[in-house]
């Protein structure tokens, strides 16, 4: 079997493409094209010569075409991802997200794929209106961001229902783990206290989520382009858990014996309306249709990512908030 995997440099991405190699599928792996040729995290992956790696632009449609063309299988990742940047630039997320996912759902339509995954985010739920969230929670776009991806599944959904296009949304959870953007709380949180910095700066530290080791969120993709009943319909992926932002750097902060004070910086925090206050997965539909269990507890997983920082520390910028 041939897969593409758009945003193959990417956290999640990198992951997958490696799983994807080790369960001898035939890998093609999309990076953003630049002028340095960089593949991203791929670049020091110890499987990248066993990859197909091509360069393009997830907004420009004759890339994507060329890219799709030649596999039966897309996971689409490729994505803007970073929260408060959409409050800067939301039309670069209208062009990403959007427009992104519309290249490769057209590209995969004209050229008749068996197997087209959608990566959606927890965020499309916006604060929880009921816990655990199941699948069939309202949809709230709270930020730019969030409403992208509502947009960006919904188009996925129509051409499933329209063209019969074999389309399947993954739905994750707060994914964490090595080689996760400086910009998410869980790398801020360890590097500063690698770098010996005086004070733990943070957002707010109220808002709950639901914390999976990126392992187990790669399994949960595979579980799912593997399951013959998830054609047209969202899966979340997640632990059934939630932790405060509070509670997780105060539990980071035992596990590296660290006694920093957390400080509220106020850049860090979201505007009030957009702020998504509680997330807890219901991963029941995940379970029963798939048999997928996770295999790492957070304390596990933040281990795992603690010391994968502390080998890479040196590509951080823990002094400098990145949005």
């Amino acid at each position: 079997m041939k897969v593409l995997i758009t945003g193959a440099g990417g956290f999640i991405g990198s992951h997958l493409a490696e799983k994807c190699v080790e369960l001898g599928f035939q890998v093609r792996a999309f990076v953003r094209y630049n002028s340095t040729n960089r593949w991203g995290w791929l670049d020091a992956s110890p499987v990248k010569g066993e990859m197909e790696i091509v360069t393009g632009d997830i907004r420009d449609f004759d890339s994507v075409f060329k890219a799709v063309s030649g596999c039966q299988v897309v996971f689409h990742l490729a994505a803007l991802i970073g929260i408060p940047y959409s409050y800067i630039s939301p039309l670069a997320y209208i062009k990403t997200n959007i427009e992104g996912a519309y290249n490769v759902l057209q590209s995969a339509r004209e050229l008749n794929l068996e197997q087209v995954l959608i990566t959606s985010t927890s965020e499309t739920y916006g604060t929880a209106q009921y816990v655990p969230i199941d699948e069939k929670h309202p949809l709230v776009g709270q930020s730019p961001y969030s409403a992208s991806k509502i947009a960006a599944d919904q188009l996925a959904l129509s051409y499933y229902r329209s063209f019969d296009l074999p389309v399947k949304i993954v739905r994750p959870f707060n994914t964490y783990g090595p080689r996760q953007s400086a910009r998410a709380v869980i790398p801020t949180i360890i590097t500063q206290i690698l770098t010996g910095s005086k004070t733990l700066r943070l957002g707010n530290l109220a808002p709950t989520r639901d914390l999976t080791y990126v392992k187990d969120t790669v399994d949960g993709f595979i579980s799912i382009y593997k399951s013959p009943e998830l054609f047209g319909e969202v899966t979340n992926v997640g632990m059934n858990e939630e932790t405060s932002i509070g509670d997780l750097a105060r539990t980071i902060l035992k596990i590296m014996d660290s006694s920093k004070e957390m400080e509220l910086e106020d850049q860090r925090v979201r505007p009030d309306n957009s702020e998504v206050e509680r997330l807890r997965c219901d991963n029941t539909k995940i379970i029963t249709k798939t048999g997928w269990r996770p295999n790492f507890n957070l304390v596990q997983g933040l281990a795992e990512t603690i010391n994968w920082l502390k080998e890479h520390l040196s590509i951080y910028k823990p002094e400098i908030y990145n949005v």
